[in-house]
Parts: C-alpha cells; sequence; structure tokens
C-alpha cells in the first residue's frame, strides 16, 4: 500500500525515534535517508502515512512517532536482522555456577540475562512439568472430597484433592484406581484424558466422573508452581514512556506480580514456530497499548516446553531484542537438554 519512497521514509523514522526518543521532523528525515526530496514534499508524505494511520503527531510537538501500527508494518516488511552479528558477548547460561540438572535455576539465570542483555523486564515460563503417572490412589475424605495421590515415573508425588457430586465408598475409590493403573499408567494425563472419552461407557457412570475429574486436575499445573520467572521490572522506571506516568507503570507492576496474564501469553507464544512480537496490545492478552513483546519458545529434547521474552515500550530495537531472545530461547534448550 505503500510506494518505495514512503516506505523508506517511515523506516527513517522508525529507526530515528527508536534511537533517540524524539518526534521526528521533516529536516532530521531528509538528512536521514540522503534523499534529495524538499521539505514540503517529505510534509505531504507524511500526511499520507499519519492518514493511514502509520504515524502520529504529538500535540507538543512539528515532528512525529510511530504508531503501533506504524511499528507493525516496520517489524513486518522493513526489519532486517543479520544472524551473523547476533548480540555477543551472551555469557554461557550453562556457567559453572549454574547447574542445568536445576531446571529453576536456569530459569531464573535466563530471566536475570534477558534484562540485563536488553535492559527491560526478562521473562521465563517454567517448563511444564510432564504430567506422565506410575501410579495413582484415591483416598476418601470428608464431605465428598476425594484426596488424589499421583505418583510420577521419577518418584515425585502430588496430592491433588476434588470434590465430587457423591460419597465414594472405599472399594469403589480402589476400582476406579485399578481400572487407570492397569489401563494407563505411563500416559500422560492428557492422553489419558482423550482415551477415557471413548472408554469409559463400560463403567458405572459415578466412577467415570471421578475418574475423568482426577484426570482433569493431574493434568494441571500445581497451585504455588512458580510458572513464571520475571527480572528487570525496575528497568521500566527509567524508560520515559512509562515513568512520566505513575498510573500506568502502577498496572504494569501488577501485571508482573499477578502474572496470570503473563502465563497465557506465553502459552499462546509456545505455540508458535521462532520469535513472536506482539506490539502495543496486539496480543489481546496483555492489553497494555505502551508494551510490546517479544518471545520464543525452548525445548528440551526437541519437544517445546516453555517460552521466554523481553518486555519493553514499543520504542524498542526490535533487531537487538529478537537476537537477545532467540540467542537465549537457544541456550535454555541446550542447558536443560544436557542437563537432563
Amino acid at each position: 500500500m505503500l510506494d518505495d519512497r514512503a516506505k523508506l521514509l517511515l523506516k527513517a523514522l522508525v529507526e530515528r525515534y527508536i534511537a533517540d526518543g524524539q518526534p521526528v521532523g521533516s529536516r532530521t528525515l531528509a538528512k536521514a535517508t540522503g534523499m534529495d526530496l524538499s521539505p514540503a514534499t517529505i510534509r505531504n508524505v507524511m500526511s499520507d502515512l499519519e492518514e493511514l494511520g502509520l504515524i502520529a503527531s504529538p500535540h507538543t510537538s512539528a515532528g512525529r512517532i510511530p504508531t503501533a501500527r506504524g511499528y507493525r508494518l516496520f517489524v513486518d516488511t522493513m526489519l532486517t536482522v543479520r544472524r551473523e552479528s547476533l548480540v555477543a558477548p551472551v555469557p554461557d547460561i550453562t556457567a559453572p555456577n549454574i547447574d542445568p540438572s536445576q531446571p529453576h535455576r536456569v530459569i531464573s539465570h535466563a530471566a536475570n540475562l534477558l534484562s540485563n542483555l536488553s535492559q527491560f523486564v526478562g521473562v521465563v515460563m517454567a517448563p511444564r512439568r510432564t504430567s506422565v503417572f506410575r501410579h495413582i490412589e484415591f483416598l476418601s475424605l470428608s464431605e465428598r472430597r476425594v484426596l488424589v495421590i499421583i505418583v510420577s515415573p521419577d518418584g515425585d508425588v502430588q496430592n491433588r484433592i476434588i470434590h465430587t457430586q457423591v460419597n465414594f465408598s472405599q472399594s469403589q475409590l480402589l476400582e476406579a484406581a485399578n481400572f487407570l493403573n492397569a489401563h494407563y499408567a505411563g500416559l500422560t494425563m492428557e492422553a489419558v484424558r482423550e482415551r477415557l472419552k471413548t472408554e469409559l461407557d463400560a463403567l458405572r457412570g459415578e466412577i467415570a466422573d471421578l475418574m475423568k475429574a482426577a484426570v482433569d486436575i493431574g493434568a494441571e499445573p500445581e497451585s504455588g508452581q512458580d510458572e513464571v520467572v520475571v527480572a528487570g521490572e525496575r528497568n521500566l522506571l527509567s524508560v520515559s514512556e512509562f515513568s512520566s506516568d505513575m498510573g500506568n507503570l502502577r498496572r504494569l507492576f501488577d501485571l508482573f506480580e499477578q502474572k496470570t496474564q503473563l502465563v497465557r501469553l506465553l502459552d499462546v507464544s509456545a505455540q508458535a514456530d521462532g520469535v513472536r512480537i506482539y506490539i502495543g496490545g496486539e496480543s489481546q492478552v496483555v492489553p497494555y497499548e505502551d508494551l510490546s513483546v517479544v518471545t520464543a519458545p525452548y525445548e528440551v529434547d526437541g519437544q517445546v516446553v516453555g517460552t521466554l521474552g523481553v518486555i519493553g515500550p514499543q520504542r524498542m530495537p526490535y533487531d537487538r531484542m529478537i537476537q537477545i531472545v532467540d540467542v537465549t530461547a537457544k541456550l535454555v534448550s541446550n542447558a536443560l537438554s544436557h542437563g537432563k
């Protein structure tokens, strides 16, 4: 929808604004592009870009700044990331003081690495624990409550409580546990859930409901588990877009404190290949117009188990953020795969 001249001017404007943080005027653009254009011609192009919603004019300045839509067009069509010039030096995430056999130490180190390299906020979703079970037991509690004891193949024990519609006798609970252990031990809870949909007709309805509830709760992450590690929130205090509005800054800190929206965003990002960029609330999960998020999934032995990223202002150097996130995701993948 833009001709080459308009694209070049928009690219120059975005790059200049990212670098300086000041609205960009026609004279600055003429110098930045090296194009032999009159100020009037540049102003006309700027007016067209403004009508398209790609740039905006702050009330206090004759210059222009990019909008979220302008940043999106820049990132999608004008940004070039040279892989041969990846950020360096990047500290080895498997340094001697970091034991890769302790995933949470690797994750914490990665969050700090992202924050230090970007000078924004680093976020890492901890690896999802596989919900494979070796053995399951049910124990009747009072008032239609059943304790579910799930033993993983490596001996880890989870205790969950489910609320039932009816009271179960211990023999009924034993019957349900025996069925699950005999037919599904060694499978993930997600796989069991799918098979139960078609294989429970042979069992009585109430016991079938009990087993379904047990599998559902077993597939959920443990409450209290530190799902998202956040580092560098205080870096936002030095970002003018945030520090000038204490109400906005408070909302951002609430976001990092509650983490629920971050989990949802990182969950969505884990389903995509490679680096993803969300600009100005585009994710609809973290709906803050002033924020941009750059994420990438990381793997253990080729299987995606989590996501990490950088959160900062829209006015961030996206090429560098892509490099930082991409390199860190690879480092975490290698560390966790080798630490098994």
